[in-house]
């Protein structure tokens, strides 16, 4: 496949892909959401082949899980090899080594240089739910706090502390017990006069006042944070915010969680969002680009406080599967030597200075923001009213599909068109998959 080349020979869905989706009626129920109404041939790097041939530029990277592109030579091969040896004797029947490896790696590569210890699952729900029982299993207490468009996972822990009602919440309650959401700041929907400063302080006396009436502080188990909210709508906050969390989890004994399930891995511009905001968490989530598509997650922190559940208590048939930990070791040492964080900043300005173009001609783009590689934009009615236009956002989605363009939404209102192309990404697609998407929101938008 000529790699670095966009080619559209159908109309999406492709005559093949029309087959296939009445299989996919037939067979899969609904529930499942489908950005692009056609189905994968192969793919490498940053380019996605469906089956009619169609080569499409990837600005979704499976929603952030492929920071070192689609099908990686060294991955590959690696896997191979290992499939050669075993597939899954299972860590709680017969330990592996590629366990200890990974585990012994991302002790060393996560924030801190404290001890620290790590285990591994499937996915990022699971990932948070394990780290939500090491909390409570360490500090006996049962309270956990959330925040305001975070997104966490779908199984029932992780969907409590999630923060949008549909299409993740509405009637599947009752939710899990003692969790509680905050305010995270929203800067470009603040009221008027405020400043993003007055934001900040009024989120942080939110949660302080619910120490006092609602929750002791006494009785919370951990604080689980997004350093960036990504199905949220890329919403960033100041470091001045997150450093204040922290010290409130410190202060009160409190385990501080950061999510970074999707920020993780390069994509901020760093290893860890963490870092960036000049945090050490005590716990900390990973999946998504760990495993360059394989499932795999894993939290890492604090060894006396990862130590607190007993044999048996943490775990799980599939956890850490031979074939991920061979994934991520491999994703690792692409990041490192590759320098695929600094490729990340070198992405985002580009994307940014277009974005900001945008910004500046078309009414309806009511916001940009970003860091490194994380980039969005927020679609509005118009300008004044900042009113959401969901329905804009996903007539450009579906028409950049159309011109081979792959990108997603998100947000709380369904309005912020987000980019998570893979950082192996090369200047000529980056700069073509932008091409397109500005060529789509002239046709779409109003220019000033």
């Amino acid at each position: 496949m000529e790699k670095e080349k966009l080619s559209m020979m159908t109309s999406i869905p492709g005559p093949q892909s029309k087959e296939l989706l009445e299989r996919r009626k037939r067979n899969i129920p609904r529930g499942p959401f489908n950005t692009a109404l056609t189905f994968a041939k192969q793919g490498r790097g940053a380019i996605l082949e469906d089956v009619d041939g169609n080569r499409f530029i990837d600005f979704a990277g499976a929603i952030g899980s492929l920071n070192v592109g689609h099908c990686p030579p060294n991955v590959v091969d690696a896997l191979k090899e290992q499939m050669n040896h075993y597939l899954h004797p299972c860590f709680h029947v017969m330990m592996y080594e590629p366990y200890v490896q990974l585990a012994e790696k991302l002790n060393e590569i996560t924030p801190g240089d404290h001890h620290k210890k790590t285990f591994f699952l499937n996915s990022g729900a699971e990932a948070v739910e394990n780290a939500i029982k090491i909390a409570r299993k360490y500090t006996g207490r049962k309270a956990v706090v959330s925040f305001e468009r975070g997104f966490h996972g779908r199984t029932y822990m992780a969907m409590s502390l999630t923060s949008k009602v549909k299409p993740y919440k509405y009637e599947f309650g009752p939710f899990v017990g003692e969790t509680y959401k905050m305010s995270y700041p929203y800067y470009y929907r603040k009221p008027e006069g405020m400043s993003n400063a007055d934001v900040d302080k009024e989120c942080i006396q939110r949660l302080e006042t619910f120490f006092l009436s609602e929750v002791s502080a006494e009785e919370t188990a951990a604080i689980i944070m997004e350093p960036i909210q990504g199905e949220g709508g890329f919403v960033v906050p100041s470091k001045e915010f997150v450093r204040k969390v922290k010290e409130i989890c410190e202060k009160h004994g409190i385990v501080f969680i950061a999510d970074e399930v999707q920020t993780g891995f390069g994509r901020t511009g760093h290893l860890f969002a963490s870092e960036y905001f000049g945090i050490v968490p005590d716990l900390i989530t990973m999946s998504k680009s760990l495993g360059a598509g394989l499932p795999i997650s894993a939290v890492t922190g604090r060894a006396d406080i990862m130590d607190a559940p007993g044999a048996g208590e943490i775990g799980g048939t599939y956890g850490g599967s031979p074939l991920g930990c061979i994934a991520a070791l491999k994703v690792i040492e692409m990041m490192q030597e590759e320098k695929l964080p600094q490729r990340a900043n070198e992405i985002g300005k580009k994307v940014m200075k277009t974005f900001e173009n945008y910004k500046n001609t078309y009414e309806e783009i009511g916001d940009v923001r970003g860091l490194g590689a994380m980039n969005a934009m927020e679609l509005v009615k118009n300008k004044e009213s900042r009113e959401p236009n969901k329905e804009l956002t996903q007539q450009i989605i579906q028409a950049c599909i159309q011109k081979g363009l792959i990108i997603m939404g998100a947000g709380l209102y369904g309005n912020v068109l987000r980019i998570l192309s893979p950082l192996v990404i090369v200047d000529s697609q980056l700069e073509e998959g932008l091409v397109i998407l500005e060529s789509v929101i002239d046709e779409y938008c109003t220019k000033m």
